[in-house]
């Protein structure tokens, strides 16, 4: 592999040779695109899922416990890319210039002084406690509003100024969580690193804990990384909440950096698992969603919403417009944790799609019991009547609503707080709700108001933004729903007032991966500049009805009133 020296410009010779990968581990699977470094054009693309979680091993639905087997990850990660690999051309594992990665987040695992994950081990390969907790694993729940009041009150400084009221679903409240609930890997824990973290220093053969790469996005996002305190929550703050918490402060390295650095080149255990060449240059990493808006072209005064089980909301920021605001209860900021030199904002809603599921779920249950009881199918007749209405049954439904007209009299109004709700004013307390049922409301009219619901929570997250002066002039959507329904999509459009915008791209996430890869290789100089090459542009799929905006308006009022109502309920 020919190298050149041109500073800023490509450093293979060849430059139309050069290819890059780009990996994004979803909460099912992970899928890996393979593109050519020049024009970020998609060669091949593959995806495994973790055979463990479609098992639903390790996951205790009622007490919302989600944990993750290290295995799961490797052995789909080495399916997927070796697959993608074969289809990527001749040579390709020679041609291969560099890897990037996203992940879940916040999912954090406990690792011993090697950095291998506790799960790994033969003691604690069965034990849930010693796998990588994931993203929305709530059971960390009590922990998390303990912090809350440790980390605005302990001292002189509010640790959740830039992120506002603390999560169970975050790296803090999950480790507190376990070491209460497990001694033996309280023990055994050297300290805990996050799977976005792990994964790229692993490929890396680097997992010492203590020079492991830390990225901006989850030490800023999750671990609250900040500047303005020196880097992580002070130790008297972390005493308060358990001395062991003091030990992962001070086992946390150098520091984070951004997910476009260059971390090292891959292995040569994973160069010859992987079938490429040796000096594969790793990039750092980041989570899912951030790679998403990278992927998505994001830019100032762009909104990208990835709506997808749940949503996340993100703009970037330059920190001088953000300097003196008050912003902990509407997003949540963290310094370069999607382009380096801005400020990363997040927020969204914790159920988006998994509303919907739920409601199919729930009229799919006459459905299987009747199946499972009748003797006039043949097996084969009552999986294909089962497949079938699976397939149609939102798709029927969603037809059924479009012909509901706004004007609808005594229509039901639901609550989008299924799984609590993240922002404005984190609340995992409160519930969804479904209120002004009668016996005259039908399932479309039930789902119109699901999906109103829905639209309603990111119009609460959308008006948040501009009441704090953020300029919003084009929303970009990525994920399958935006895809898949132009009725939920337009209905957004309705309701924001603005344009929607929707990514073409299959592989979003996993091509943002791909341009921190391009950037680390040195093929670009920035991000931005590898996404103008590798981004799709965007004109409006989706243009506001001004006609039906007063209609929405004073459904949105209803909404608004149920949600006053049932905070109270749930304050009591």
């Amino acid at each position: 592999m020919a190298v050149a020296s041109i500073k800023g410009g490509l450093i293979l010779d060849n430059k139309a040779g050069a290819i890059v990968a780009g990996a994004d581990f979803g909460s099912d699977s992970v899928r890996v695109i393979i593109v050519e470094g020049a024009t970020g054009r998609t060669v091949s693309e593959a995806s495994c899922a973790y055979p463990r979680w479609a098992k639903r091993m390790y996951c205790n639905d009622e007490i919302s416990q989600f944990r993750q087997h290290p295995l799961d990850y490797i052995e789909a990660f080495t399916a997927a890319f070796q697959s993608a690999l074969q289809d990527a051309g001749e040579h390709a594992g020679q041609r291969l210039l560099s890897i990037g990665i996203d992940t879940t987040g916040s999912t954090p695992c406990p690792v011993d002084e090697a950095g291998i994950p506790l799960a790994l081990r033969p003691e604690f390969a069965d034990n849930s406690n010693a796998m990588f907790h994931l993203w929305k694993d709530h059971t960390a729940i009590a922990e998390a509003e303990e912090i809350n009041t440790i980390f605005s009150t302990a001292d002189t400084v509010d640790y959740t100024q830039y992120q506002g009221i603390y999560s169970s679903e975050w790296f803090w409240a999950k480790i507190l969580h376990t070491i209460r609930k497990d001694q033996q890997v309280k023990q055994a824990a050297f300290t805990w690193m996050e799977h976005c973290d792990w994964f790229a220093s692993l490929l890396a053969g680097g997992t010492d804990p203590l020079a492991m790469y830390r990225s901006s996005c989850a030490a800023g996002h999750k671990a609250l990384w900040h500047s303005a305190f020196g880097g992580l929550p002070s130790e008297e703050c972390l005493r308060q909440l358990d001395p062991y918490l003091v030990l992962i402060k001070e086992r946390y390295g150098a520091g984070p950096q951004h997910a476009d650095a260059a971390i090292g080149t891959i292995s040569k255990e994973w160069a010859a698992q992987l079938g490429v060449n040796e000096q594969v240059i790793l990039s750092g990493s980041s989570f899912d969603a951030h790679a998403g808006a990278v992927g998505a072209g994001i830019r100032p005064r762009t909104l990208v919403k990835v709506a997808g089980t749940s949503t996340v909301d993100m703009m970037i920021e330059q920190p001088e417009r953000l300097a003196g605001k008050d912003m902990k209860h509407i997003c949540g900021l963290a310094e370069h944790s999607i382009i380096p030199g801005y400020v990363g904002i997040e927020a969204g809603q914790a159920a988006f799609g998994d509303i919907f599921a739920w409601y199919k779920s729930l009229l799919m249950w006459p459905v299987e019991q009747m199946l499972q009881q009748t003797d006039l199918l043949s097996e084969d007749q009552k999986r294909r009547l089962r497949e079938q209405c699976s397939e149609q049954l939102l798709y029927n439904l969603e037809a059924a609503a479009k012909e509901i007209p706004l004007t609808a009299v005594n229509p039901p109004v639901a609550l989008d707080w299924f799984n609590g709700r993240r922002y404005p004013v984190l609340n995992e307390a409160v519930k969804g709700t479904i209120a002004g049922l009668h016996l005259g409301s039908t399932a479309p009219a039930i789902y119109q108001s699901l999906l109103m619901s829905a639209i309603f929570g990111a119009k609460r997250i959308f008006d948040s933004f501009i009441e704090h002066g953020l300029q919003i002039d084009r929303i970009v959507v990525i994920g399958g729903i935006a895809k898949k329904s132009p009725y939920i999509m337009q209905m957004m459009s309705d309701v924001l007032g603005r344009p929607i915008m929707i990514s073409k791209q299959d592989q979003v996430c996993a091509k943002g991966a791909a341009i921190y890869a391009a950037v680390a290789g040195g093929l670009f100089t920035s991000i931005e500049e590898a996404q103008q090459m590798y981004c799709e542009p965007y004109e409006a799929d989706y243009e506001p009805d001004p006609e039906k905006q007063q209609d929405y308006a004073k459904k949105y009022r209803q909404y608004w009133r149920l949600a006053q109502s049932i905070e109270e309920f749930h304050s009591v």
